[in-house]
C-alpha cells in the first residue's frame, strides 16, 4: 500500500513538473519569439555577455546547499533557516563586489556605455533569486511542487510581458534585462507569499557543516560546468563581433528549452525520491531502471524531433532573420540530449551522496570541454566550436555512465541495453519524419505533419511491442481523467438537486 501510494505520490510530482516546464517553455518561447522577431542580434549578443557573468554569481548565491537540503533525509527548521541567510549573505556580496566591476567587464567587451549600467541593474536577478531558493527547495523536498509551477508561470507570465511592452516601445536590449528582472522578483515573491514557509533567525554553523559535503561537491562540480560552458561565450565575444554572439546564443538558448527542461523535471522528481531508498541497494536498483527507462522514453524522441524540424521551426516563428542559428541549434540539441543523460546519471550519485564521484564526473567533463575548445579554435568557425561541446558531452557520459554503474553494482550493458529501443526507435522516427521535408508546404503545415506523423508512429510501435512504460503512463493518464469525469458528474447531480 505504501508502495502504491509513493508511486503515486511521484506520478504526481512529475505531472506537475512536466506541466511547470511545459507552461514556462510556451510562455518563454513567445515571449523569445517576440522580441527575437523585435531587437536586433547585438542586443541579444549584449545581454548573453552580461548572463555569462551573472551564471556564476547564481552559483556562488546556492553554493550547492539547495541540492544538499533535497539530498537530506530529514531536514529541520535550522537547516532550512541556515541555508536561507547564508544565501542572503553572499547574494549580497557578490552583487556589491559586480557593482564595482562593472565598468571592467563593459570594457573587456568594448562596449563601456550599454554594459555599466544593464550589467548592475540585471545583476539584481540572482538576489531576488537567492530570496527564493529555500522556499523552492522545501516545496520540492515535500514533493508538492504545484505552488512552484504557478510561480513560475505567473512570473513568465509578468517578465514576458513587461519585456514585450519595453521591446515594442523601443528600449532595446534594457527589455531583456527588465524581463528578467521582473521575472526573477515576481518567482520569488509568489512562493513566499504562498510556500507557508519563514526563516527563523537562527544560523547554526553545525548543519552548514554537515551539509557542507554534498553542497561543496554540488557547487564545484556547477562551478567548473558553467565555467566550461561560458568559456565559449566568453571566446565567441571577444574573437567575433557581437552579433555573431547573439547568433550562438539564439541557439543555445532556444536548445536549452528542450534539455534544461527535462533535466529539471527529472532532477527534482527523483533526487527525493531515490533519497528515501538509499539504505536499500536492491530496491535502490530497481529505482533507478525504472527512471534510466523513463528518461530515454522521454528525451530520446524529443531530440529527434527538435533535430528534424529545425529548420521548419526557426522559418515559422524568426523567418529568415536566425537561418544562421538553425545548425548550431541542431548539433546543441543533440549534445542536450547527452546533456540530459549525464544529468541523470547524477542524479543517482547525489541521491546516494555521492558528492566526490559526482564532482569527478564533473571535473572529466569539463576538461574536455575546454579541451575540445582549444582544440577547435583552429577551424575558425563557431560551427567547429559547437562540434567540440557535442563530442567533449558525448566522452562524459560514458564515463559517467561508468562511474554510475559501478557506484550502484550495475553493469554498464543493462543501463545501455534499458535504453537502446528508445533510441533506435527515435532515430527511425525520426528518419522517416524527415523524408516530409521534400514536401512543398508552409512551415506550420510541415511541422504539424513532421510532429503528427513522429508522435503516433512511435506510440503505435510501442504499443505493438508492449511497453511496460507506455502502458503505465496510459493508465496514470487515463485513471486520472476518469476520476475528473466523475467529480464533474457528481457536481453537476449535486447542482441539478438544488
Amino acid at each position: 500500500m505504501a508502495e502504491e501510494a509513493l508511486k503515486l505520490k511521484t506520478a504526481r510530482t512529475l505531472k506537475w513538473n512536466s506541466i511547470d516546464r511545459f507552461s514556462s517553455q510556451v510562455l518563454y518561447a513567445v515571449t523569445g519569439v517576440v522580441l527575437a522577431n523585435v531587437l536586433p542580434r547585438e542586443d541579444f549578443g549584449l545581454v548573453g555577455v552580461i548572463l555569462m557573468f551573472q551564471a556564476f554569481a547564481v552559483l556562488f548565491v546556492d553554493s550547492g546547499f539547495g541540492t544538499a537540503l533535497l539530498q537530506k533525509k530529514e531536514p529541520t527548521q535550522a537547516d532550512y533557516s541556515t541555508v536561507f541567510w547564508f544565501n542572503m549573505g553572499v547574494s549580497a556580496g557578490i552583487y556589491c563586489l559586480l557593482w564595482f566591476c562593472a565598468p571592467a567587464i563593459a570594457d573587456l567587451f568594448g562596449r563601456r556605455q550599454e554594459l555599466v549600467s544593464m550589467s548592475r541593474v540585471m545583476f539584481l536577478t540572482f538576489i531576488f533569486t537567492a530570496v527564493g531558493i529555500v522556499q523552492t527547495n522545501q516545496l520540492i523536498k515535500r514533493m508538492d511542487v504545484r505552488q512552484v509551477a504557478i510561480a513560475n508561470l505567473v512570473s513568465q507570465i509578468a517578465g514576458g510581458g513587461l519585456g514585450i511592452g519595453l521591446a515594442l516601445g523601443g528600449f532595446g536590449a534594457w527589455a531583456l534585462v527588465w524581463q528578467s528582472v521582473t521575472q526573477a522578483a515576481v518567482k520569488s515573491g509568489w512562493l513566499w507569499c504562498t510556500g507557508g514557509w519563514c526563516p527563523s533567525m537562527r544560523f547554526s554553523r553545525d548543519s552548514l557543516r554537515a551539509m557542507f559535503r554534498v553542497g561543496l561537491g554540488v557547487f564545484t562540480s556547477c562551478l567548473l560546468n558553467v565555467g566550461s560552458l561560458n568559456a565559449y561565450t566568453f571566446v565567441i565575444g571577444v574573437l567575433y563581433p557581437m552579433s555573431t554572439l547573439g547568433v550562438y546564443t539564439q541557439a543555445d538558448k532556444w536548445s536549452k528549452m528542450g534539455y534544461a527542461s527535462l533535466s529539471q523535471i527529472f532532477n527534482t522528481t527523483f533526487i527525493p525520491l531515490l533519497s528515501r531508498f538509499q539504505d536499500d541497494a536492491e530496491r535502490y536498483r530497481r529505482a533507478v531502471g525504472k527512471a534510466n527507462r523513463l528518461c530515454a522514453f522521454i528525451a530520446c524522441p524529443l531530440t529527434a524531433g527538435l533535430i528534424v524540424m529545425a529548420a521548419p521551426l526557426f522559418h515559422l516563428l524568426f523567418g529568415t532573420k536566425w537561418d544562421a542559428a538553425i545548425p548550431l541549434f541542431q548539433i546543441l540539441v543533440a549534445r542536450g540530449l547527452l546533456i540530459v543523460l549525464i544529468s541523470q546519471a547524477n542524479t543517482y550519485l547525489l541521491a546516494l551522496g555521492r558528492a566526490g564521484r559526482f564532482v569527478a564526473a564533473e571535473v572529466v567533463k569539463d576538461i574536455l570541454t575546454v579541451g575540445a575548445l582549444f582544440a577547435a579554435l583552429p577551424f575558425g568557425t563557431v560551427e567547429a566550436l559547437v562540434w567540440g561541446q557535442f563530442f567533449a558531452a558525448l566522452l562524459t557520459y560514458i564515463y559517467v555512465l561508468w562511474a554510475t554503474c559501478r557506484s550502484i553494482s550495475v553493469r554498464m550493458l543493462s543501463f545501455l541495453r534499458d535504453m537502446a529501443p528508445y533510441t533506435f526507435l527515435s532515430a527511425a522516427v525520426a528518419a522517416a519524419a524527415l523524408l516530409l521535408t521534400w514536401l512543398p508546404l508552409h512551415p506550420a503545415l510541415l511541422l504539424a505533419a513532421q510532429g503528427a506523423a513522429g508522435l503516433s508512429l512511435y506510440v503505435l510501435i510501442l504499443r505493438l511491442s508492449g511497453s511496460v512504460i507506455l502502458r503505465e503512463a496510459a493508465a496514470y493518464l487515463l485513471g486520472r481523467f476518469r476520476r475528473h469525469h466523475a467529480e464533474k458528474k457528481n457536481f453537476l447531480r449535486k447542482v441539478m438537486r438544488g
